[in-house]
């Protein structure tokens, strides 16, 4: 699950629902630890009893959300990115930010799991089109089925 630590209200509860929806599936819910869309998928996927793992950029544990199951430390800054997402059996992308563009990237650069985007920047070819490869979702349920769950 990735999305940016400033969001909207409208992007938190998406990744509350998102978490609650995974973990009631048996999920293991993977994120980047901290603030915002992380923190609401924490929140979500603990509330159905779910586990959720922070991949953290920082060294230590300091700002990491209260609702994480497990958090690894890593010191990588915004590298910890490709880390989250090589671990990932899917990525469901919440929102937008230069962080959460890099992990959608990332994901597609990888090519073997479902990228799901729910809302957010949506990225243009140079004929303005939408690339192909990624599935958009309307709503949290739509987000979770398409990334297999």
């Amino acid at each position: 699950m990735c999305g940016p630590s400033d969001c909207t209200d409208a992007e938190r509860d998406a990744a509350y629902e998102v978490g609650r929806l995974l973990a009631a599936r048996g999920a293991v819910v993977l994120c980047g630890g901290y603030s915002g869309v992380m923190a609401a998928v924490a929140e979500g996927a603990r509330s159905a009893g779910g586990m959720v793992v922070g991949v953290l950029s920082r060294a230590d544990r300091e700002g990491a959300a209260p609702g994480l199951s497990a958090a690894i430390a890593t010191g990588m800054g915004e590298a910890r990115n490709a880390v989250l997402v090589a671990s990932a059996d899917a990525v469901i992308v919440i929102g937008g930010s230069w962080g959460t563009l890099s992990e959608l990237a990332l994901a597609m650069r990888r090519g073997d799991v479902p990228v799901v985007q729910l809302g957010g920047w949506q990225v243009l070819d140079e004929h303005g089109e939408p690339l192909p490869g990624i599935r958009r979702a309307e709503t949290p349920e739509e987000a979770v089925r398409l990334a297999g769950g």
